[in-house]
């Protein structure tokens, strides 16, 4: 057999910025060599595979070794591109219990208000949109710059700080100057979705923490309720997501609740809406006045991560203009109608892009800090 060459782009799981490590694996029982090269510099770079098969004793044999070797290689593309430059056991030996701590913390947070799911679930998609998953959006502003928190998208919008301050607490009394506050969210956004009766998955670990926000670009990388089809697209294409994932990611917006003032043009002027929903939140929300009055995002099951959403979408029943356009007609009708008639697809494919996102430009390495405080820079 000819020698053979693989050429893989895949984003790599190793934080190293050696140039060339080179495995080598004597294939004997096949009268052949394997090689795999593996060429980084840095995160998400190019990965060189090359696999040399010489003459065997027949083609079973080869068969086999083809198959084996094909499927070590998926196995080892699957965890780079899944986690990146994170880690599923960063803290094992300096903080092993970070994670019951979190999922402690966000068990109480839920337990006295439901809501707050939504909420720390809503913040951790705002963080990662904005220059990735780096708890930018948790800072205060500052003299020398002027954060995301008074962004027009999260503004009397965004809420759950405390929470997060009170779990960083908890971690650092055990874990001093470990944890940084992005894995923080992250693994408090995996929580609140599972204890509001949602998937759960792996989280990544190993970002660190901004040591700076921007209000601007939190007011350009955050798509709004009026948002288009075509715009949805774009901007989750422009963070690496594709129209599945943003189409399972909008299934968020089965539990949490929302300001008049997101939604009153919809009920109001958009043709594509079931007319007792528009009525019964027209009740509450005025065409002037009342924009902080709130209505459940999903009015069947508000309070439980389901697939509910997509039903509603069916039914003209999407409480954002946003939402209804993934139901109207376009390329993700047959997505959505998938998901609500599939809770286990929806599910799997939420779970899958939540680690999408998670993965989004995270600082590693040298890069930011450990925040003491979520609130400011050391």
């Amino acid at each position: 057999m000819q020698e053979r060459a693989r050429y893989i782009y895949a984003p790599s799981s190793s934080p190293s910025a050696h140039e060339l490590w080179k495995y080598e694996q004597s294939c004997k029982r096949f009268s052949s060599s394997c090689i795999a090269s593996l060429l980084t510099r840095g995160s998400r770079k190019l990965a060189l595979y090359t696999c040399k098969l010489q003459d065997m004793a027949g083609t079973v044999g080869v068969r086999f070794l083809v198959t084996v070797v094909a499927a070590v290689m998926a196995s080892l593309l699957a965890g780079a591109a899944a986690g990146g430059p994170l880690s599923t056991g960063f803290y094992s030996k300096t903080c092993p219990n970070v994670q019951s701590i979190v999922r402690t913390g966000m068990a109480q947070a839920v337990a006295a208000e439901a809501r707050m799911g939504a909420s720390i679930l809503r913040m951790f998609f705002h963080d990662c949109f904005v220059n990735g998953c780096d708890a930018s959006i948790l800072l205060d502003d500052t003299a020398s710059f002027t954060g995301e928190k008074n962004a027009g998208p999260n503004a009397n919008s965004v809420r759950g700080y405390e929470v997060i301050d009170a779990i960083k607490a908890q971690v650092e009394a055990s874990c001093n100057a470990t944890v940084s506050c992005a894995d923080i969210l992250a693994l408090a956004a995996r929580d609140a979705v599972n204890l509001l009766g949602g998937p759960t998955w792996t989280v990544y670990l190993g970002r660190r923490d901004a040591l700076t926000a921007s209000q601007s670009a939190a007011n350009a990388n955050l798509p709004g309720p009026g948002s288009s089809l075509a715009t949805l697209i774009t901007m989750f294409g422009n963070k690496g997501l594709s129209p599945r994932d943003m189409t399972a990611l909008s299934g968020a917006h089965t539990i949490g609740q929302a300001r008049c003032s997101t939604f009153r043009d919809r009920i109001y002027n958009d043709a594509n809406i079931d007319p007792v929903l528009a009525s019964l939140r027209q009740q509450t929300c005025p065409q002037s006045g009342g924009d902080d009055t709130l209505a459940p995002i999903d009015a069947q099951t508000p309070a439980a991560f389901d697939n509910a959403y997509y039903r509603n979408l069916m039914s003209k029943q999407g409480l954002f203009h946003s939402d209804q356009e993934l139901f109207n007609g376009g390329s993700q009708d047959a997505l959505v109608k998938k998901y609500s008639g599939n809770a286990g697809m929806f599910a799997a494919d939420f779970a899958k892009a939540m680690v999408r996102m998670g993965a989004i430009s995270p600082l590693t390495g040298p890069q930011g800090e450990v925040r003491l405080n979520c609130r400011k820079v050391n």
